[in-house]
């Protein structure tokens, strides 16, 4: 199956499901599957695992529905698997107030896995906004982030796009206390 034959987002509604997504392999195992299909070999070697533990992600992956077999072909007597995405983006619930933002962890984890000698654009801004600014932002952010994931070749070495805008917890209890 295409990718582009890939429904555009998939929502995490189980507890199966997000347990799932949960795991830093897990989450590792679907950035390889977003582009292309691959077998659990191919999995393997580019997440840096062993066949087994690889193989078992994967079916966890399978059971909640978040990959899915695509292609099947037989290698010297064995079927292979060739395994993808069920969906072009996950949307997780609302960890609720105090709750992990579980893809925001793995994003700083893959960070600082990343080479320390590669090309890295990090940066933090504290802005002020109108709550229509805020929304255009956010808007505009979306649709950057849609127009370079269609520009995307799997031919070509992984990126990782990651952005947070949001009200941080203490602009309420500032605004709360300048009364």
């Amino acid at each position: 199956m295409p990718t582009e034959d890939l429904p555009e987002t998939f929502h995490v509604t189980t507890d199966e499901q997000l347990r799932a997504v949960s795991n830093l392999t897990r989450h590792r195992i679907m950035a390889v599957l977003r582009f292309e299909p691959a077998t659990i070999t191919q999995i393997a070697e580019r997440v840096g695992l062993a066949k087994g533990s690889s193989s078992y992600h994967v079916r966890l992956l399978e059971r909640a529905g978040l990959v899915k077999v695509v292609r099947t072909r037989k290698v010297r007597g064995v079927v292979e698997r060739y395994y993808a995405m069920a969906a072009r983006s996950i949307e997780l619930p609302d960890p609720g107030e105090g709750g992990p933002d579980v893809l925001m962890r793995h994003a700083v984890a893959d960070l600082e896995a990343s080479p320390a000698d590669g090309v890295r654009h990090v940066r933090m801004a504290h802005l002020r906004l109108t709550e229509e600014q805020f929304a255009e932002l956010g808007a505009r952010l979306h649709a950057l982030a849609d127009e370079y994931r269609k520009l995307s070749d799997p031919a070509l070495p992984d990126a990782s796009l990651v952005f947070a805008l949001f009200h941080p917890a203490w602009r309420e209890q500032a605004e709360g206390g300048a009364e």
